[in-house]
């Protein structure tokens, strides 16, 4: 039987969050760090663990059928991979920054100077739609310190909090892409492959889903509960169970997360009391 062969960083901060994912999918990863490849029991996938530049191109060759990858790189390696889900965590930003003594945001200041990144291909991109001529240093790490050192008058790197930046007298001034987590694919996967990517798209889809919604319970008068249910954001429409005490009932329902205290507001105007918020583990639909 074939196995569907994935990716993931093998350290770094795609790592745990990458591990948990699959946990979270019901997929059992049985050991740590110390292996490059490792079979799993109860699910038809091989796991490989490797260097986060490494992955687009193993992802091209075919290596690997499926990735765990950040959108920021598979846009700098530019290579012919196909982005299947996006994660939602690992979330961060390509940006430029400037000693913070310099006080334009233009990026226009970079006409003739020097910017150092780690994302050569993003950056002159960017530069080429402003009509800007500037002369790129790529570096492989520790982008932060050219300009304290003077080897650039700025740097385009990922962001995440930005404290980094701030801890070598950075600023931010330009976002030229945000990025997450994705799950990327081979665009040539074999039919019996594509149907095990499908399995595990569906195990992906409803863990994101309950991570970004909430069970929600309440007690409302029954003389509003239409004014209630049409508040809520429901998947068909809320369960209503009377109570105990004659003229009331308990509705059920789930809410988004993104839409949370502003339902939340919305109920209590229209006579909803005894709210309870429940996490959801799973979401099947």
């Amino acid at each position: 039987m074939s196995k569907l062969k994935i990716a993931i960083q093998k350290s770094g901060r795609l790592y745990e969050e990458s591990l948990q994912l699959l946990k979270d999918c019901g997929i059992l990863v049985n050991n740590g760090k110390d292996q490059l490849k490792v079979s799993v029991d109860n699910f038809p996938m091989e796991i490989m663990y490797l260097r986060n530049s490494d992955i687009p191109q193993y992802l091209e060759d075919g290596v690997v059928d499926v990735a765990i990858v950040g959108e920021n790189l598979l846009i700098e390696k530019q290579k012919n991979i196909q982005t299947v889900e996006k994660l939602g965590f690992s979330k961060c930003r390509v940006s430029i920054a400037v000693p913070k003594e310099i006080e334009t945001d233009d990026p226009a200041y970079f006409q003739g100077k020097k910017i150092a990144t780690s994302y050569p291909n993003t950056l002159r991109n960017f530069l080429n739609q402003k009509d800007i001529e500037a002369d790129i240093h790529v570096i492989s790490g520790s982008v932060e310190i050219a300009p304290n050192i003077g080897l650039a008058d700025g740097i385009c790197d990922i962001v995440s909090s930005g404290s980094t930046l701030f801890k070598n007298g950075l600023r931010e001034t330009v976002t030229l892409l945000k990025s997450e987590a994705v799950l990327a694919q081979n665009p040539q996967l074999s039919p019996e492959k594509a149907a095990i990517l499908d399995k595990f798209l569906f195990r992906i889809k409803a863990v994101l889903k309950a991570k970004n919604s909430k069970y929600i319970l309440m007690n409302v008068p029954n003389d509003k509960i239409q004014k209630v249910a049409n508040v809520l954001p429901v998947l068909k429409s809320p369960t209503v169970i009377p109570l105990a005490e004659e003229g009331w009932s308990s509705i059920h329902s789930v809410i988004d997360q993104e839409r949370f205290w502003e339902v939340i507001d919305e109920l209590k105007e229209n006579g909803a009391q005894d709210i309870l918020i429940i996490p959801i583990d799973k979401m099947v639909i």
